[in-house]
């Protein structure tokens, strides 16, 4: 069992909020400890966004609650009457389900049937329901802050280096096939859990001009280096799908898809080293000269061998050849990204939650 940040704030809020309405004495301390579980959220500004939803919608409830108890009384139906009110207002208001839940949870709580003074009852009730939102509020700011930027950049950095290992594999046809089809599959669920957690980031706040300009940029460059591993993952499944066809291609053809491609693939993970500060900014001679990759000339090559078979069986590569094209157009505008980002924070390399 892999136990998260969130289960863990989660799991202190709701010590905290029940120790202190314990302290205090509120009549039902356990009503704090749900209103925490149902506030918790993954970022500081989505925290921030619900405590005041929450609190809206903590006060419709109780208002409703209380008028309806002094007006109609606190009949079951009439609970139920009370709930449907309550949904209904706080669904126009477009809250979200959480929200809603927890208004309808009010309701409940402040319309129990109690021998106390009505309104000393549910103001406890609806303090410690407001306990719970505000534990876990400072739960969420003050104890393990989300580091969405590092995740964000290591889960790019490990589906990248997947995409183009696979990649490498294929091309020479030595790949599992069902290996290769339960990592296509793994990788689509990798890349569902990239754009909710540039999501998350996205939405982070920042404080300083100097830091707003600067997560600006990351943020386009995050953005590109996404797409970028997207038309990587299009062209493994591109290959993937054509992988019983690759003899229908002539050989000499087929040796010059494999070196391309493998020049886009030493052209991307390039990148992704030098943004996280692993490329000298000054180069020396090398063993060899790192070759530019030409897919433009490998799609006209690819063009030439259709018009010269007039086989229409294999216009099944036509696919094929526009994805590449797209992946080197991605990368070429990831290289400029990359470089205007490095002009403007030449040590400020992103780092993995490795280091």
């Amino acid at each position: 069992m892999k136990l998260g940040a969130r289960m863990m704030k989660t799991g202190l809020a709701v010590g905290i909020a029940l120790y202190i309405g314990h302290l205090i004495g509120f009549v039902s301390p356990l009503l704090a400890a749900i209103a925490v579980v149902f506030s918790i959220q993954p970022s500081i500004y989505r925290s921030y966004q619900s405590i005041i939803e929450q609190v809206q919608g903590n006060t419709i409830g109780a208002l409703i609650a209380i008028v309806a108890v002094f007006t109609l009384g606190n009949d079951p139906f009439i609970v139920g009457f009370a709930i449907i009110l309550v949904i209904g207002l706080t669904t126009t208001l477009k809250m979200n389900e959480n929200t809603i839940a927890l208004a309808v949870v009010a309701v409940i709580a402040l319309m129990d049937s109690t021998d106390q003074t009505f309104l000393y009852f549910a103001g406890s009730r609806f303090t410690s329901m407001l306990l719970g939102i505000l534990a876990a509020f400072i739960v969420n700011l003050v104890f393990l802050p989300p580091r969405y930027e590092t995740r964000l950049f290591t889960k790019i950095d490990r589906a990248t280096n997947d995409i183009l290992q696979w990649l490498r594999v294929t091309t020479r046809n030595l790949s599992d096939e069902p290996a290769l089809k339960y990592e296509i599959t793994r990788i689509q669920d990798d890349m569902r859990w990239i754009d909710h957690t540039y999501l998350l980031y996205s939405e982070e706040r920042t404080y300083f001009k100097g830091s707003h300009f600067s997560k600006g940029r990351k943020m386009v460059l995050f953005r590109q280096l996404i797409t970028t591993t997207k038309k990587s993952f299009d062209v493994l499944k591109a290959f993937y799908r054509l992988e019983h066809k690759i003899e229908q291609i002539p050989e000499q053809f087929q040796d010059a898809v494999v070196q391309e491609l493998d020049k886009l693939v030493n052209a991307h993970e390039k990148l992704i080293l030098s943004l996280k500060g692993r490329i000298k900014n000054t180069h020396k001679q090398s063993l060899r000269r790192i070759e530019e990759p030409d897919i433009p000339l490998l799609v006209e090559r690819l063009m030439s061998v259709y018009q010269e078979s007039n086989n229409p069986d294999k216009l099944v590569f036509l696919p094929l050849a526009s994805q590449l094209m797209e992946y080197h157009y991605q990368l070429e505008r990831l290289k400029k990204l990359l470089k205007s980002y490095q002009a403007h924070h030449q040590d400020d390399f992103i780092q993995t939650s490795e280091k």
